[in-house]
């Protein structure tokens, strides 16, 4: 999965870049903190854990 259409999925259900670190950038709702890697191809298998686990549409 592209990298920049993993962050529409964060930014249209509430989620905001919270800072940047090193390998990755943090992403918030709020409560909860999501690292979301640099890299521009994330692997298919991670995109599908991380919008599982935060239940991203």
């Amino acid at each position: 999965m592209k990298r920049r259409d993993l962050i529409k999925r964060f930014e249209r259900n509430g989620w905001r870049l919270k800072r940047y670190g090193g390998s990755h950038d943090i992403y918030t709702d709020g409560k909860d903190c999501e690292a979301v890697s640099r890299q521009s191809e994330i692997k298919e298998s991670v995109a599908k854990a991380i919008i599982k686990r935060r239940g991203l549409q």
